[in-house]
C-alpha cells in the first residue's frame, strides 16, 4: 500500500513486529524463487532460489541499516525522532510488493516483474521511511532511500561476486 496512514498505524503498533518480519522473509523467498527462473533440475532451482533469497534478505537488512543511519543522523530533520523498531516495522511492511517477485520465475517475465516491482518497492519504502522518521519532505525520504539503496546494492553485488563462484561449483 502507498497509504501514509497505514504506515503510521504500523509504526505505532509494536505487536506488528513479527508480521513485518514475516513480510520481509516471504518477500525474500519470493525474490529467490523469481530469480531461479525454474531451471530444469530441482537441485538447481533449490540452490539458486536459496542463494537469491539469502542475498535478497541480506540486501534488505543492509539497506534498512544504512537507511536508518543516513535518515536518522546525516539527513535528519529537526523533528526526526528515530526508533529502530518503528523504522523496521514500517520498512518491513513496505516490502510487501516484493511478494510479486515470485512471478519472475516464469520465462520471459523476470526482467519486467523485477523492474516494476522495484519501482513499487521504492515508492512504498519512501512513504514508509517518511512516516517512520517524521519527515515533512518527500524528497528527503527519497534521497535517503536512494542513497541507502546504492550502498546496499554495492554490498549485494560484492557479496554476489564473491560467493557466486562457490555456488556454481557446488
Amino acid at each position: 500500500m502507498l497509504d501514509p496512514l497505514t504506515y503510521e498505524d504500523v509504526e505505532a503498533d509494536q505487536r506488528a513486529t513479527p508480521h513485518a518480519l514475516a513480510v520481509i522473509l516471504l518477500a525474500s523467498f519470493a525474490a529467490g524463487v523469481g530469480a531461479s527462473g525454474w531451471r530444469s533440475e530441482a537441485a538447481s532451482i533449490l540452490a539458486v532460489s536459496t542463494y537469491a533469497a539469502m542475498v535478497a534478505l541480506l540486501g534488505w537488512m543492509c539497506w534498512a541499516l544504512v537507511t536508518f543511519e543516513i535518515g536518522s543522523r546525516l539527513l535528519a530533520e529537526s523533528q526526526t525522532r528515530a526508533d529502530v523498531g518503528e523504522l523496521l516495522r514500517t520498512l518491513g511492511f513496505s516490502a510487501a510488493p516484493g511478494l510479486f517477485l515470485v512471478f519472475g520465475a516464469f520465462p520471459g517475465l523476470t526482467a519486467p516483474v523485477f523492474g516494476l516491482t522495484a519501482v513499487w518497492l521504492l515508492a512504498a519504502m519512501v512513504i514508509a521511511l517518511r512516516q517512520a522518521l517524521d519527515y515533512t519532505s518527500l524528497f528527503r525520504a527519497l534521497a535517503v532511500c536512494f542513497l541507502g539503496w546504492l550502498l546496499a546494492l554495492a554490498f549485494v553485488l560484492l557479496f554476489g561476486l564473491l560467493s557466486a563462484p562457490a555456488l556454481l561449483h557446488s
